[in-house]
This record gives C-alpha cells, structure tokens and sequence, in this order.
C-alpha cells in the first residue's frame, strides 16, 4: 500500500446511497485520504435510491487498505450470500488498520466471518440478526470493538466516521471536518430512535421490512445456517 490513508468503500448492487455517502464525505477530508470505491464486478453500481455511482472498480483489483468500510442496503442479502465477494472482504480486512460498517452493512461483515465474538451496530431493524453470525448486538448509534467501527441505520454513518476520524488523526481535525460540513442536526421530529417513535410508526416501518427480512433469511439459509 502507499503511504495515502486508503479508503475502500465495498458498494453493491441495491446498496443505500447515503450508508456509503455521509461517511465518504467525512473520511475523504481526512489528511492523506485516498477514496477506493469497489464492488464484485466493478463498473457502474445501482443504488437503492434509484441512481448509480459509476466506474468503481473490481473487489480483486483493490491490494489493499487502510480502512474498509462496507454500508448497508436492499442487497445486503444478495451480498451475504455471494461467497466470491464475501471472500474478497474478508482478504482486505486481514491488512486493514480499521474495519468498519453502516446499517446492515454489518450483517455483510458477519457473513464474511468478521464479527465473531464481537459487540456490533445495525439498523434497529436488522439487529437482532447479528447473533446467527456470533456477534454480539449493541444498540448504540456508534460501536467500537476493537479495531472494528460500526455504526446504526444509516444516518449513523456520519457519527461513525467523524469517531473513526477522531481515532486516526485528532479530535482536532475531527472536529474542524465536522465544521466544515456543519453537521449540527436538528431533527423536525423526534422520531429517529424505536424508543422514541410512536407504535404505530414503529409497526409502520416494521411491516414495510417484512419481505426483504424473509428475503434476508432465505439468503443466510441458503449461505449458511438458518436464522432462528
């Protein structure tokens, strides 16, 4: 590897936007940040927003890096059953300083074998699917277990980098990233946290999961075995 801080986010097919979009706004300004954006076959990727991020290049062309970070989306299931992809992941994070992950993102880590025995975040939605993997759930927006960062469902990318940032190279400059993208949010609702939404919004988000939760267990049954 250079002497560049090497950045490799992991997208997919179907991958959320912004799980890989707030935390590359804030690590591609760390000092020496050099951005990989990588998926199992390179070329242009199709995210879940309906738009795609052109030209990343091939998993088995990146040698390696400093920090992996893999987001979540609709084709983490898909992602979690694709055992030549899982295999590349898992490569990179033996070299890597720092694995980390956004969203479901973390269930792709726990299928590629990278969380046993570990505390980790998730979508509150997906979280209690962590432990088919060996890890251990965590419902804080930001998880750190040792050298592995994780952070909740989606929005959380943004807390999580700026901790990583802070982690690698100062509070400081973690703090001047964060002022210089005035990330100061103030929500219109508080409705962000399960424990704050009404149940009926809750039950609202929970029955629109239904099917890609299925869909997520028909996956693992398939890679692995089935989830309880």
């Amino acid at each position: 590897m250079s002497e560049s801080l090497v950045i490799v986010f992991v997208l997919y097919p179907d991958v959320t936007q912004l799980d890989f979009a707030g935390p590359a706004q804030v690590l591609a300004r760390l000092p020496g940040a050099s951005v990989v954006y990588a998926s199992p076959t390179g070329g242009n990727v199709m995210t879940d927003s309906g738009f795609a991020v052109a030209d990343t290049v091939p998993l088995t062309s990146v040698k390696g890096c400093h920090i992996l970070c893999v987001p979540g989306g609709a084709g983490t299931g898909a992602m979690c059953a694709d055992r030549a992809a899982l295999a590349e992941i898992a490569r990179l994070a033996e070299g890597a300083r720092y694995l980390t992950s956004v969203c479901t993102g973390s269930l792709i880590l726990g299928a590629a074998g990278l969380l046993k025995g570990k505390r980790a975040a998730s979508h509150w939605a997906w979280r209690d699917m962590l432990p088919h993997f060996g890890a251990t759930p965590d419902a804080a927006r930001v998880v750190r277990d040792r050298n592995v960062f994780t952070g909740g469902g989606v929005t959380a990318g943004i807390d999580f980098a700026l901790t990583l940032a802070a982690e690698v190279a100062g509070e400081d400059v973690a703090k001047a990233i964060q002022l210089g993208i005035e990330y100061a949010p103030a929500p219109p609702f508080d409705c962000g946290r399960p424990e704050a939404a009404p149940e009926a919004i809750r039950a609202l988000i929970v029955s629109r999961n239904a099917a890609r939760r299925e869909q997520l267990r028909s996956h693992f049954a398939n890679s692995a075995e089935a989830i309880p």
